[in-house]
């Protein structure tokens, strides 16, 4: 099961790439392809003891940058990493590809060369969102399609609900619409259109729910359906947010001897919450309904956010992501709508 990565994108470079990926094949004992410039990724890889035959790297030489437009670099750029990384699962040769470079490249590279899955009408991003306890709850769409039709997010629902509980393993979802209120007739056109939908589908739909319904301090779900718009928002804040309570609890002890010596205490309390709120922990967010597995890395991935997107590809592809998919959207094709 051979992972594509694009080892040269992202802020850190191709060494944060290089040794995410070594983590991968010695945890895991995944086999991964680092795509990018074939020297300097050979002389990163002299400096880990891995396994030669779990790790290879083929060659490119264009890197797509993340000012570029992407429908014109996936076009112009043949010879880019992203793209060469994105070929590799089109012609069979890996299971999926992670990048943690341009979004929009990425997207454009996936629908351009693996298509999406049969009756999907837009692939969304699902991206996992840690809350108080438990799995997190998986937001989609976070940034693929800004405006949205109603059975584009019912299809989200369903590949959502799908991604819930194989990967993590829950075992009926609670899905919901994000909105403006509980209430049935809360939320805009398409949002109110949508719950109409979703009530026709057999599985676990919960309503509509609210922002802090996301974080498990409200109302319980475990997939949050939403324009990309709205998701990519709300993502972004999160993460903001997350870091930014993080700053202001650092500097609040570095200014109290008395606060150090109590973060002395809870040093393990607080890299436990440091670690469930951490997104390196998922890897990155799964561009759902392509043929073959795409994940979307943060720019700031570091070799954990790398590791655990190989892990994460490789789960996917062990679970039947795209077969679940495919089989769902076929029994529900006259609900939800099979066509452009």
């Amino acid at each position: 099961m051979w992972v594509a990565v694009d080892a040269m994108s992202g802020d850190y470079g191709p060494e944060a790439i290089v040794e995410g990926a070594v983590l991968a094949v010695r945890e895991f004992g995944l086999s991964v392809s680092l795509v990018g410039d074939e020297q300097e990724l050979l002389d990163i890889l002299l400096k880990f003891d891995y396994d030669t035959e779990k790790i290879r790297v083929i060659h490119s030489t264009e890197i797509i940058g993340m000012n570029d437009s992407p429908s014109i670099a996936v076009r112009a750029m043949e010879d880019s990493s992203v793209v060469k990384a994105v070929r590799l699962v089109a012609d069979k040769e890996c299971i999926g590809v992670f990048s943690p470079g341009n979004t929009g490249a990425t997207m454009a590279a996936a629908l351009l060369h693996l298509g999406r899955l049969p009756g999907v009408l837009r692939p969304p991003i699902a991206a996992p969102i840690p809350r108080e306890e438990g799995p997190p709850v998986i937001l989609l769409d976070a940034g693929a399609n800004v405006d949205c039709k109603p059975e584009y997010l019912a299809q989200f629902a369903v590949m959502g609900e799908i991604y819930s509980r194989e990967l993590f393993g829950v075992k009926n979802p609670k899905v919901g619409i994000l909105s403006n209120g509980e209430e049935d007739k809360k939320g805009n056109t398409v949002s109110v259109k949508t719950f109409d939908l979703l009530k026709k589908i057999p599985f676990n739909f919960v309503g509509n729910v609210e922002g802090r319904d996301l974080y498990g301090s409200g109302r319980e779900v475990d997939v949050v359906v939403c324009d990309g718009f709205i998701g990519n928002i709300v993502l972004k804040a999160t993460e903001g947010l997350a870091k930014s309570i993080f700053n202001v609890l650092r500097n609040s002890i570095r200014q109290s001897s008395l606060a150090q010596t109590g973060a002395l205490l809870l040093k393990s309390t607080f890299t436990a919450v440091k670690k469930r709120l951490d997104y390196a922990e998922y890897g990155g967010a799964l561009l759902l309904g392509v043929e073959g597995i795409c994940m979307i890395g943060h720019g700031s991935s570091n070799a954990l956010a790398v590791k655990n997107a190989v892990r994460v590809i490789a789960e996917c592809a062990k679970h039947g992501i795209n077969e679940r998919i495919r089989e769902r959207l076929g029994e529900y094709k006259t609900i939800l709508g099979d066509s452009n």
